[in-house]
């Protein structure tokens, strides 16, 4: 039986998670005329209640260890929590908005802001390579985002470019919660039960009824977004960042088939342009950040074998 590598799995697992997370945004944009607020807190609910059972189920065989936060984690839990709510609404509401690729694409600026916001937590220094592609990438978000003086216009792609910049700093917390030995569970529980609170007051304010129909949407988008977070999750686990995050990018694909086949969307030529380029240059920090590691693993190699 022929072996699969680490590596391999890690690929699967993560083009796995990018089709839920499209599909995710496919049932959210099909449950019509909700506010986008509600539909967020839906996704987090769902998400709230996994992250419960899971946690359950470590307290159980590990006891308090489980649920203990480490020192100075608590901060970084709730920038996380505030930036990754500034990242769903931003993308819900552009989801509902603008065709389902472009509101992708903008979410897939987070591991650009991700590197921005981890010079800024952690003092991780940005090399020039990476910073051409920030740059760069910034550049065909503007393509997509489209800027223009009708602000009805500008204001659903606008959301998206935020959401993706406040997923990136989400991430940055996580990097360094991860540093902190702060338990993956704790850091989603943390995140659906802040996010959800700050659902609260608008879902008070202006509450839409939903059908079955719609709930059933909701429901299913929010276990698309479980199964997504759980194999990106895997994903990581099988194989470092270097190796396969590139193909995370692998939604914008699922995202533009589901949006032409389910709502005859398709992306103009301005937005293909900016797709083109923000692909791009996660090609070339992939290929960078690979290189980089190889260079690495020689020259510690040469100093545990000095000739």
């Amino acid at each position: 039986m022929m072996q699969i590598s680490e590596t391999t799995k890690g690929i699967f697992y993560l083009i796995l998670s990018a089709f839920f997370f499209a599909l995710m945004a496919a049932l959210v944009h099909m449950a019509g005329d909700i506010n986008f607020v509600e539909k967020a807190f839906f996704r987090n609910a769902i998400a709230f209640v996994i992250a419960i059972i899971f946690l359950a189920l470590d307290y159980k065989k590990d006891g308090k260890a489980a649920l203990t936060i480490p020192k100075g984690a608590l901060i970084f839990l709730f920038i996380r929590s505030l930036a990754g709510s500034v990242g769903i609404f931003g993308n819900f509401y552009a989801i509902d908005r603008i065709v389902l690729s472009d509101a992708s694409i903008l979410n897939k600026m987070s591991p650009f802001f991700a590197i921005l916001f981890s010079f800024i937590l952690m003092r991780e220094r940005i090399k020039t390579v990476p910073l051409i592609a920030i740059i760069t990438a910034f550049i065909g978000a503007m393509l997509v985002v489209k800027p223009s003086f009708d602000f009805s216009k500008t204001l659903p792609t606008a959301a998206g470019f935020i959401g993706g910049a406040g997923a990136g700093l989400a991430y940055a917390c996580v990097r360094k919660l991860g540093y902190l030995k702060c338990n993956g569970k704790i850091i989603v529980l943390f995140f659906s039960t802040v996010s959800m609170i700050l659902c609260a007051p608008f879902m008070i304010a202006d509450f839409d009824p939903l059908t079955l129909r719609q709930f059933i949407l909701l429901s299913l988008g929010g276990v698309c977004a479980a199964g997504g977070q759980f194999s990106i999750t895997a994903a990581y686990y099988h194989a470092p960042a270097r190796d396969i995050s590139i193909y995370d990018y692998s939604q914008i694909i699922f995202s533009t088939l589901l949006g032409f086949f389910m709502f005859g969307q398709l992306p103009d030529a301005w937005s293909f342009a900016g797709y083109v380029i923000i692909v791009l240059m996660a090609v070339l920090n992939f290929v960078w950040n690979k290189r980089q590691a190889s260079k690495n693993q020689t020259e510690q190699a040469k100093n545990l074998n000095p000739s």
